[in-house]
């Protein structure tokens, strides 16, 4: 028997059959090529030209292929490849070879079962297109709408170029080769897988998860395919600074959820939950009262914060720094790195913090401040420092005394204490009053010398005439000096010269005054200009009058009384109505 090969497999020839005619039939089977239009047959390369690559089918001449089909790959003599025939002509030797569509036909099976079954597949970003991009899948090209690529607006379509991006078919047409397929369709199920995942996930529950990035505000931790968030604030119970401190990439951790926001996808996490919380224990090993020793790390305008142990600080208020007036700022007793002795004050575990005292450790001096500064009692302090109203003197350590403006000097006014105080002076005071709640005695300066108004109002009655030079002027009048330390006081409606007194007098000028009233309580006497110059006329007017008494015998020397007599009533009016302006002037 004899068989012949033909497309599909062997074809056995019945005889009878005559040479001749078998002969025939090998001619006829040598003239049938060994492919045809259509097949899809694997050849080998055999020749690579700048544009074209030559490959061998078995067919009686090589097929040619544009190299641009091979989308870039390296193609050498020896490669099998899969072609698609396109056209066969033996008498001119021409075979065309399509490396493209033997990829497509190849490839449509699993296309369009990825299509029917709504599979995810992978797709290389070959170049953008208008409207989109060509992506390769299963070797052969399909299109990526634009609107298709992400969940949002694309700004930056170059980026994808190159990449390898999880893809759905959307769309198929075999006899167009048209392949459609959407990034966007497998975000959203992605999405709203990750939604489910995160709806069950509950506050409080312990999950694991990896470190998927690090950033300088916190830790993304994919937990099952959804992404959850720790703050800085929640890697430890320390204070971070970075939190590659404590945390790497790829690191699988055991979080606690803090709180779950589906609508926004969020997913707070805690780390530092997982681990015992430091203050747990803190109101143990440090009850209230306890005296211990911490280091200084901050210091701030309202105190220093000073650290027990890693993890736990407490506060120094400025107020707790020192017995007595507290200091002008914390850093004149401390700085940052020097130990100091506490004592524990208060502790707020929900809150986490910790009063301290820095005083409360070291004896308090007013412990015993009756026995050491009773009433009466002259005692020296040091000015430390000045309010409106008075001065504050270091009696010791820890004991303030305050010494009000009215209480520096018995005859003298002072509108602030620095004019007749100055920082650093040592004074002698008398001790008036303690104040245990305010913690400061009162203290005197005046009440150190006998009150001398007593024997001024002896000294000076009223009526008194002095002569006193001018040591301040003001609008309302002038300022005398009567003796060392007592002053006077002349209103403007008491002086000769009426108009603004700051035009009229100056400083040194002396006057003489007659004494209006002598006031203890506002510590000054009234004194008179006007009252004096009345004084000097009118005893100018008697000793005038009795000069020219009238005699009958002399008629000439009356006209001239009359005239003498007419000049002192005028000086006498005057006098007078300076009398009432007096009257008028009772708040001077």
């Amino acid at each position: 028997n004899a068989f012949l090969e033909v497309p599909g497999g062997m074809e056995e020839l019945k005889y009878p059959i005559t040479d001749e005619e078998f002969a025939k039939l090998l001619e006829e089977e040598e003239r049938k090529p060994l492919v045809n239009p259509g097949d899809v047959v694997e050849g080998t390369v055999i020749k690579v030209t700048d544009k074209e690559a030559f490959v061998d089918i078995g067919a009686k001449s090589e097929g040619v292929i544009p190299l641009s089909e091979f989308r870039g790959e390296e193609v050498k003599p020896g490669d099998k490849v899969q072609v698609y025939v396109e056209r066969l002509d033996p008498q001119e030797g021409i075979v065309r070879l399509s490396k493209h569509k033997a990829d497509f036909l190849l490839a449509w099976d699993k296309i369009k079962e990825a299509y029917n079954e709504n599979r995810t597949i992978e797709a290389k970003v070959l170049y953008q297109v208008k409207g989109g991009f060509m992506v390769e899948v299963f070797g052969v090209e399909a299109f990526l709408p634009g609107s298709q690529v992400d969940l949002k607006k694309v700004k930056n379509f170059s980026a994808f170029v190159g990449k390898t991006i999880p893809v759905k078919v959307v769309k198929i047409n075999k006899p167009r080769k048209n392949i459609v397929v959407s990034r966007k369709e497998v975000l959203e199920e992605e999405l709203e897988r990750a939604r489910e995942r995160l709806m069950s996930i509950k506050p409080g529950e312990v999950i694991e998860g990896v470190v998927k990035s690090i950033t300088d505000f916190g830790v993304f931790v994919d937990v099952g395919g959804v992404d959850g968030l720790i703050h800085i604030s929640d890697l430890a119970w320390t204070r971070v600074k970075d939190p590659r401190e404590v945390v790497q990439v790829g690191e699988k951790v055991k979080v606690k959820v803090l709180s779950v926001d589906p609508e926004n996808m969020r997913l707070s996490l805690s780390l530092k939950h997982m681990m015992p919380h430091p203050w747990e224990r803190v109101a143990e090993r440090y009850p209230i009262g306890s005296k211990v020793k911490g280091r200084v790390t901050g210091v701030t305008d309202f105190g220093a914060f000073v650290e027990l142990e890693p993890g736990v600080e407490g506060l120094v208020h400025i107020s707790e720094m020192q017995w007595g007036q507290p200091p002008a700022h914390p850093s004149e007793l401390v700085k940052v790195g020097d130990e100091v002795e506490v004592v524990v004050l208060n502790v707020d575990i929900e809150r986490q913090r910790i009063s301290l005292g820095m005083k409360q450790a070291k004896p308090d001096p007013w412990a015993d401040i009756d026995e050491k500064y009773p009433e009466g009692a002259e005692v020296v302090g040091k000015v430390v420092d000045f309010d409106n109203y008075g001065a504050y003197l270091e009696l010791e350590p820890g004991v303030t005394g305050y010494l009000h403006i009215s209480n520096i000097s018995w005859t003298k006014r002072f509108s602030s204490p620095d004019e007749a105080l100055s920082k650093g002076q040592k004074v002698k005071v008398k001790v008036l009053e303690v104040d245990k709640k305010s913690r400061l005695v009162e203290v005197s300066l005046k009440h150190t010398r006998p009150n001398p108004w007593v024997e001024i109002q002896k000294r000076l009655p009223k009526g008194t005439e002095v002569k006193a030079p001018i040591v301040k002027v003001t609008e309302r009048g002038v300022v005398v000096e009567i003796d060392e330390g007592l002053e006077g006081f002349v209103p403007q409606s008491h002086l000769q010269r009426r108009g603004n007194p700051k035009e009229n007098y100056q400083v040194g000028q002396e006057l003489s005054l007659v004494v209006l009233e002598v006031e203890p309580d506002r510590k000054r006497v009234v004194l008179s200009e006007r009252e004096f110059a009345r004084r000097i006329a009118e005893k100018e007017r008697e000793e005038l009058a009795a000069r020219f008494k009238p005699e009958p015998a002399r008629i000439n020397l009356g006209a001239m009384l009359k005239a003498e007599l007419q000049k002192l009533d005028e000086l006498k009016k005057q006098a007078q109505e300076a009398e009432g302006e007096e009257s008028e002037e009772s708040g001077e």
